[in-house]
Order: C-alpha cells, then structure tokens, then sequence
C-alpha cells in the first residue's frame, strides 16, 4: 500500500533529521540530505536479528536511528568478541564500500533497532559528485580504527578485574559524581572486556566487598575514585 503525500513527506523529513544528525552526513547541504534520504532504507531489527554477516557482500553502509547494533567476530574456538556496539546517530560498515572481500565483521541487533540501510551504489556516485563527503566517511573509519585500537590495548591488560578498572576509570571521567549508567547490558559489558557473564559478576562483587564499587541494576557508583585508581595501579605492577 503506499503512503499518502503528507505520510511521504513526514517520512521523508524524518529521515532527513536522522541523516543531519550523523557526523557523517552533518554537513551536507538540504539538496543532498535529501537525495541520501530518498534512496535510503528502513530496516527494523528485533533483538538477536542478524544485520550482516562475515565476509557476506556489501549491500551498503548503515547508520543506527534507535536501538543498538552490536559488530563483532568470532574466532575459530568459536568465542565472540565485541568489537564496538553502535548506537543511536552511529555510522558502521563504511569500509565495506571499498572492500571486494564485503563486510569484515558480523553485525547484530542486541535490542529492538531501526537501522538505515545507505546502498552501495547511489552513495558511491553521491560520493563521486561529493568529494567532501569522502573526506569525512574517512573521518569516521579513523574513529572506528581509534576505538579498536584502544580495545586492543585494553585486552593486553593481564586479567578481568584490570580491564573492568580500566573501564570503570575511563567512565568515570565524564560521568555524574562518580555514577555510571550502562548503555547496555552486563552481558554486552562482558563480551567487551573479553569475558563471561559469571566472571564479569564474580569481579563486581570483589569490588563491591573492598567497598569500593556499589552495584544497582545497570547502574555503578565509584565510591573512592582514588582508591579505585590505587588498586588499579596496584594490580598493574605499579606502586
């Protein structure tokens, strides 16, 4: 059935605010907002739906409207390991655009998400037309490099307990009075830090007995910044 002039052109704004929204796409004039937001598509994901998998052939880039969009590998044991879970006004796949091989990881909805599928080919010729555009698709894939980076860095830390401090003091610099509200799940947390459900808890609960951690739900308090620094220090070799 299709939609009503005034439906269409609701949705069509809508998906123009979505696109402004992006680092991506931020600077792009009207015209362009919405030629991207007319060749775009709608896909709505329920928690566990597959986006894409594993050297499949690219259909496009993605950009996250709601939800979450967890992108990540599996290594031949068969363990997961997150890469970097993408959430509302996130860009993802972008290098796939160039890649003959297709997308370099697996991507799956961790809760209810609508996503916006960017087709390969149209962007591509926008890209042709637009150089700047270009430009600031490799901005955004160096940003996605910095953070795998970083993870990679993170999971050189010799145990559990040492990454989840490392993680802790890093949200704690930009979080309200030491407090922390997981964007996601303790599950998604776990799979991050490169580790199980039951270990992650285990390692709370060593925290939350040396009273220097207490646990609410999805929600943690750092109730001695400085002695969580100290420990962390500590557990490093440090003194």
């Amino acid at each position: 059935m299709s939609l009503s002039p005034r439906t269409a052109d609701l949705k069509l704004t809508g998906l123009i605010g979505t696109l402004r929204c992006c680092q991506l796409f931020s600077g792009l004039i009207a015209e362009d907002l919405e030629i991207v937001a007319k060749f775009v598509v709608l896909l709505k994901l329920a928690k566990g739906d597959s986006l894409f998998r594993e050297g499949e052939p690219s259909r496009g880039c993605y950009l996250v409207q709601s939800g979450a969009i967890n992108v990540h590998r599996v290594n031949a044991a068969g363990k997961e390991q997150v890469i970097h879970v993408f959430r509302s006004g996130e860009s993802l796949a972008e290098a796939s655009l160039a890649s003959p091989t297709g997308y370099p990881a697996n991507a799956r909805a961790v809760e209810p998400s609508t996503v916006l599928l960017i087709p390969k080919v149209p962007i591509l010729e926008l890209i042709g037309r637009r150089p700047d555009l270009a430009l600031r698709m490799l901005g955004s894939m160096s940003q996605h490099l910095r953070v795998v980076v970083g993870m990679l860095d993170d999971l050189t830390l010799k145990d559990v307990e040492t990454r989840l401090l490392n993680w802790l003091i890093k949200q704690e610099r930009s979080s309200a009075g030491g407090t922390i509200r997981l964007p996601g799940t303790k599950r998604i947390l776990a799979a991050e830090l490169g580790t199980s459900s039951e270990t992650l808890s285990r390692t709370l609960a060593r925290l939350r007995s040396a009273e220097l951690l207490e646990v609410s739900g999805n929600t943690f308090r750092i109730c001695d910044p400085g002695a969580l620094a100290t420990r962390f220090r500590q557990l490093l070799g440090e003194r």
